[in-house]
C-alpha cells in the first residue's frame, strides 16, 4: 500500500478550497490573522503535514466577538427569505466544492472516501432544509381572556451561537448549527477541534466568499482555532448565550456547568454507546450489514457507531458465525482509495485507547472472536491503523459501560423475551442511538413504545448510524439531550417571546383584578 499521493488529488483540493501551507487561526474571512502558537495538521492516512493554523490568543477572540457583535446589528433585521437566500447559496458552494472538501475530510480526519462525500452532502442537505425553514418560522396565536386583547407569541435571533465540534465529523456538524442559526438570524463563532483544523478553514474561506459576494458583514461566520482553552473563551463569555457543543460526555458536563454557572444556553451532542437487539425473528443478512457498517464505519468513531449487538439465544450462533465470516471481507487501508472499507483511528492516542479496551474486556472475562491489532508496514506508516475487532462480552463488563472510539463490536447473549434485549440495551449511561432488527411487529412496537428504548434516536430493521437531516438529530441520559438538525430543532438557536395587544380604550387586567384610580 503506498502512501497518499497527488495521484489522489489532494494537492488540487486544497487549492481550491484556499486551504494554504500556514493559515489564520481565527478569522471572519478577513485578512487580519491570529498571533498564538502553530497547529499543525498531520494526515492519519499517511502521517504527512497537511498545513499548519495560528491559534486564537485571547486578544484575538474579544477582536472577533466585537465584529461578531456588529454583524448581528445588521444580520437579525434581514427578512428571515433573504437570509435564506444566502444559505441557498452556500449550499450552491458546497455543491460545487463537494468533491475537493470531501478529499479533505477524508485525509485530515481519515474516514473512507465516500463517508467524506456524505458529509458534506449532510452539509448541502440541512442548507436545503434551512432554506425551507426560513420561510416557517412560526410562532403561535391564543385566544385572550380579556375581551379586545390578542395574545400570539414569537421567536426572536439570540445572538451570537459558539460552536465547538469534535474530529470526527469536522464540517457536517458545524453546518447543521450554522445554518439554522443563520436562518433564525444569529452569527456564528466555531471552534473546530484541533485535530482538523484546516477543515474549518476550507468551511470558512467557502462561507466567507458568499458574504463577500453579497456585501454582507463577514463576523456573520467566524472561526477560531486551539484547544480547550480557546473552547474556554466561548463558554465563560456572557456575550455568547448559547454554545453548542460536540464531544465526550466528560467535555460536555464541564461546558454545561461552566455555561449554567453565567445562566446561558448549552446544547450538548455527547458520548453513545449504542445497541442493535437482533431478535429470533431478525433478517440476519439485514443485520450483518447494518451491524458491520455500524460499527466500522469511520473506523468506529462515529457517536452513533455500533457498540453492542444484543443477540437472541437462539440465533445467536448463527449471527456471530456471519459477522466473522463478513469481518474476514474488510479491507483497511487509505480512505482515499475507494476499495478500502475501512481507513485509520484519528491518532496514535486513539490507537492506544484502543488496545487498552480489547485488554480490559479480555481481563473482564471476555473472548475475542475476531482479534485486533495495530497495522504496521507499508501503506500503514502513520502508526494509526487497526483491526476492527469483535468480543463476546456481558453488558456489565466495566469497559463495556463505556465508550470506546474505536472499531470494537461486543456481541452479548440474551434470552426470553424483547422486553430482557430492552432492558440491557438501556443499562448503560448513555442515550443517544439505538435499533432492533426484527420482523415481529409486536416487537418493533415495544421496542418503539415508552417503555422501549430510552434513546434519543431508535431504529427498526436498519442499524444504530446514518441519520437523516429532517429529524432532530440527538440523545439522553449522558448525552446531553440536545437535539440539532430536522424537525423543530431550531427552537434552541432563538429566544421565545410572548406578546399582548390591547386594541380597546380600557385598561382591563387579568384575573379580573380591579385596579381603580
Amino acid at each position: 500500500m503506498e502512501a497518499v499521493s497527488t495521484d489522489f488529488g489532494i494537492k488540487e483540493a486544497l487549492d481550491k478550497l484556499g486551504v494554504k501551507e500556514i493559515n489564520d487561526g481565527s478569522s471572519t474571512g478577513s485578512d487580519w490573522f491570529s498571533n498564538g502558537d502553530i497547529i499543525e495538521s498531520y494526515s492519519p492516512v499517511d502521517g504527512q503535514l497537511i498545513g499548519s493554523v495560528r491559534t486564537t490568543t485571547r486578544e484575538d477572540y474579544d477582536r472577533l466577538i466585537e465584529s461578531a457583535q456588529d454583524a448581528f446589528k445588521s444580520w437579525r433585521i434581514m427578512p428571515a427569505p433573504q437570509r435564506g437566500e444566502i444559505v441557498r447559496q452556500f449550499g450552491d458552494k458546497l455543491r460545487e466544492l463537494k468533491e475537493p472538501l470531501g478529499k479533505l475530510v477524508s485525509y485530515e480526519m481519515g474516514k473512507s472516501y465516500q463517508e467524506g462525500l456524505g458529509e458534506v452532502q449532510e452539509m448541502i442537505d440541512i442548507c436545503d432544509f434551512a432554506v425551507g425553514l426560513s420561510r416557517q418560522l412560526h410562532g403561535f396565536t391564543m385566544h385572550s381572556e380579556r375581551f379586545g386583547h390578542r395574545m400570539y407569541e414569537q421567536y426572536h435571533p439570540l445572538g451570537i451561537v459558539g460552536i465547538i465540534s469534535a474530529f470526527n465529523f469536522p464540517v457536517a456538524v458545524w453546518s447543521w448549527n450554522t445554518a439554522l442559526a443563520w436562518i433564525c438570524g444569529d452569527v456564528c463563532v466555531w471552534k473546530p477541534s484541533e485535530k482538523a483544523p484546516l477543515c474549518g478553514i476550507a468551511c470558512q474561506n467557502i462561507a466567507a466568499s458568499v458574504f463577500k459576494e453579497n456585501n454582507l458583514p463577514e463576523g456573520i461566520s467566524c472561526l477560531i482555532n486551539g484547544d480547550y482553552r480557546v473552547g474556554e473563551f466561548m463558554t465563560t463569555d456572557g456575550r455568547v448565550p448559547l454554545v453548542s457543543a460536540t464531544g465526550s460526555t466528560r467535555m460536555g458536563k464541564i461546558v454545561a456547568k461552566t455555561v449554567g454557572e453565567r445562566l446561558g444556553r448549552s446544547l450538548l451532542e455527547l458520548g453513545g454507546n449504542n445497541a442493535i437487539i437482533v431478535t429470533p425473528d431478525a433478517d440476519v443478512k439485514m443485520t450483518v450489514i447494518g451491524a458491520v457498517f455500524g460499527a466500522v464505519g469511520t473506523c468506529g468513531q462515529r457517536c452513533t457507531s455500533t457498540r453492542r449487538l444484543i443477540i437472541h439465544e437462539s440465533i445467536y450462533d448463527k449471527v456471530k458465525s456471519a459477522l466473522v465470516d463478513a469481518y474476514k471481507q474488510l479491507s483497511i487501508g487509505n480512505p482515499l482509495d475507494e476499495s478500502n472499507h475501512v481507513g485509520p483511528l484519528i491518532d496514535k492516542d486513539a490507537v492506544a485507547m484502543y488496545q487498552k479496551a480489547l485488554d480490559q474486556v479480555v481481563e473482564e472475562g471476555g473472548k475475542l472472536l475476531v482479534e485486533g491489532g495495530v497495522l504496521n508496514g507499508e501503506g500503514f506508516e502513520s502508526g494509526c491503523y487497526v483491526k476492527p475487532a469483535i468480543a463476546e462480552a456481558k453488558n456489565s463488563f466495566e469497559i463495556v459501560q463505556h465508550e470506546t472510539f474505536a472499531p470494537i463490536l461486543y456481541l452479548i447473549k440474551y434470552s426470553g423475551n424483547v422486553e430482557n434485549a430492552i432492558e440491557i440495551q438501556n443499562g448503560v449511561a448513555q442515550g443517544l442511538s439505538s435499533a432492533i432488527m426484527t420482523n415481529n411487529l409486536r416487537e418493533a412496537e415495544r421496542f418503539l413504545s415508552h417503555a422501549g428504548s430510552d434513546c434519543g434516536i431508535a431504529n427498526v430493521n436498519i442499524g444504530t448510524s446514518g441519520a437523516e437531516i429532517g429529524g432532530a438529530f440527538g440523545g439522553e441520559k449522558e448525552t446531553g439531550g440536545g437535539r440539532e438538525s430536522g424537525s423543530d430543532a431550531w427552537k434552541i438557536y432563538m429566544r421565545r417571546q410572548t406578546n399582548t395587544i390591547n386594541y380597546t380604550t380600557d385598561l382591563p387586567l387579568a384575573q379580573g383584578i380591579k385596579f381603580d384610580l
